[in-house]
């Protein structure tokens, strides 16, 4: 991803649209996207400050409040599949993907390997 513009730049644009001049010339005299001379002048007006939003973000894992089942149920039944896992939890109304359940296996360290030796 991109990195923003520094605030200073944004000052300096801003400020020199607030003084009337043309968002196309400020664009221009400081080598910018037109459009990023309107975000940040509206951002502005609105905010009263140039400086961005947060960029990027945490998503929540939507498995987390389900850690103690999913631990009960890969030690009630130790032969269960990701697959099966996933269905079960999609009948409790938890609809992830198969991955989201690997990754959260592997995450909280409840691996399991399924291998004609250990059956």
């Amino acid at each position: 991803m991109v990195r923003p513009y520094s605030n200073d730049l944004r000052e300096r644009a801003v400020a020199a649209v607030m003084k009337g001049q043309a968002t196309r010339a400020v664009a221009e005299q400081f080598g910018v996207a037109v459009s990023s001379v309107v975000k940040w002048s509206q951002r502005y007006r609105q905010t009263g400050s140039v400086t961005p939003g947060k960029m990027g973000g945490h998503r929540p894992r939507v498995l987390e409040p389900h850690r103690a089942f999913i631990a009960e149920r890969m030690k009630q039944t130790p032969h269960l599949t990701l697959h099966g896992l996933k269905d079960e939890l999609a009948v409790r109304g938890v609809n992830v993907s198969h991955n989201a359940v690997w990754e959260f296996l592997r995450r909280e360290g409840l691996r399991f390997k399924k291998n004609a030796v250990r059956s």
